[in-house]
C-alpha cells in the first residue's frame, strides 16, 4: 500500500513548483532548490540579470492575516540569512554576486495557483 504525503506537504511543492516555473519564465535561472543546512533551507537559490536572488516561496490559501510575505517574521529573515552564508561557503563561485532577498506569494488552489514576485523584499 502506498502512503500519500500529508496535503499541506503536496500543496508546498506544487507551490514551490508553481514559484520555479513563474521565475523561469520571468527570466530567473534556478541554480538549486530547497538548500538545507543546520542554519535553515532556502526555497530556491537563482540569479537574475547577475544577481543571485535568494527566495522564499509563500504559499496562503486565505489572506486574512496579511499576506504571504507579511508572515516572514525577524527570526525567519535571520534564518535565511545565516542559511544563505552558508550556501556562499559551500559554492563561492555564487559568493562574487551581488544579492537580494525575493519571495513569491502563492495563492490559490493547488491545480489553479497564482503567483506574486517581490524582488528585494526584505533586508536586515
Amino acid at each position: 500500500m502506498t502512503r500519500q504525503a500529508p496535503h499541506h506537504l503536496t500543496v508546498g511543492q506544487a507551490a514551490e513548483d508553481a514559484a520555479c516555473r513563474y521565475l523561469e519564465y520571468a527570466g530567473y535561472v534556478v541554480v538549486t532548490r530547497n538548500f538545507r543546512n543546520r542554519q535553515g533551507e532556502l526555497d530556491i537559490v537563482a540569479v537574475e540579470d547577475g544577481v543571485l536572488a535568494i527566495i522564499e516561496v509563500r504559499y496562503r490559501s486565505r489572506n486574512d492575516f496579511g499576506g504571504a510575505a507579511a508572515s516572514i517574521t525577524r527570526a525567519k529573515r535571520a534564518r535565511l540569512v545565516r542559511a544563505a552564508q552558508a550556501l556562499l561557503m559551500r559554492y563561492p563561485r555564487l559568493a562574487g554576486l551581488p544579492a537580494r532577498f525575493d519571495v513569491v506569494e502563492v495563492d490559490g488552489e493547488p491545480e489553479n495557483l497564482n503567483c506574486r514576485l517581490i524582488r528585494a523584499a526584505f533586508s536586515l
